[in-house]
């Protein structure tokens, strides 16, 4: 499958088209950012170890049936995934109170809530993500009634499938962001990445942070965490295929 032209230069991944009109090429960047795109940096390796991460993760969902954009991976940078049209809506999965979630809640950071909380964050070019309710994205006409039902079985089922594997590997998933877009037929999927630059994600005995708030809070060694994931959750699953 030959890549060819970039459709698509966000921040942390590129999208090219391929000679097969319903497959692209992503290709995963070392740059992270933080505070919505104010502070960025280039981390050597980051992109490598995010595309080890979520395609593990995205192959593991597919084996459970959930539908995704993912196809392979060529065990670097990039994958080939099925082509498909943006929603601008993106869910929030919290499993524990992180990050800005402690601070609108008032509550103490690790708190684990009696029930999860789901949030729609809407997300267009041009204005910062933006949390929203489900009346507000049938309003700006961004889903139907319809289509919030399948995103919200969707995460649900998801987080269900991941909690569990991250706890057998020793992580704690605190929160995840989740993106959905239409494949050709219409249909909604799972697309985008699941890794730490897309999740908070803690050692389950020390708490210690191992994604992202490590480059917000200038903790270090973020990419040598990000590792560690990728050790854990392949360690785990290599040890259950044997």
């Amino acid at each position: 499958m030959l890549k060819r032209n970039l459709i698509s230069d966000g921040l942390r991944k590129q999208v090219y088209d391929t000679d097969d009109p319903d497959v692209v090429v992503i290709h995963f960047k070392d740059t992270v950012t933080a505070y919505n795109n104010i502070r960025k940096a280039v981390l050597e390796g980051k992109g490598v170890v995010n595309n080890a991460i979520s395609s593990l993760l995205f192959s593991y969902l597919a084996g459970k049936g959930i539908r995704t954009h993912f196809l392979s991976t060529d065990g670097g940078r990039e994958q080939m995934c099925r082509r498909t049209a943006d929603i601008p809506i993106k869910m929030v999965v919290h499993n524990y109170v992180a990050g800005p979630l402690a601070q609108k809640l008032a509550l103490q950071e690790g708190l684990k809530p009696p029930a999860v909380i789901y949030d729609l964050i809407y997300s267009t070019d041009g204005i910062d993500d933006l949390f929203i309710n489900d009346s507000q994205a049938l309003a700006l006409g961004i889903a139907g009634a319809a289509d919030l039902e399948v995103i919200y079985a969707t995460a649900r089922r998801i987080n269900d499938i991941l909690t569990p594997l991250f706890a057998r590997a020793g992580l704690k998933l605190v929160d995840m962001q989740l993106s959905f877009r239409r494949d050709t037929r219409g249909e909604i999927i799972l697309a985008g990445e699941i890794s730490p630059d897309t999740c908070r994600i803690w050692d389950a005995e020390t708490d210690e942070k191992l994604d992202r708030d490590r480059f917000r809070h200038d903790l270090g060694k973020i990419v040598a965490s990000y590792e560690k994931v990728y050790q854990k959750l392949s360690g785990l699953m290599a040890a259950q295929e044997a």
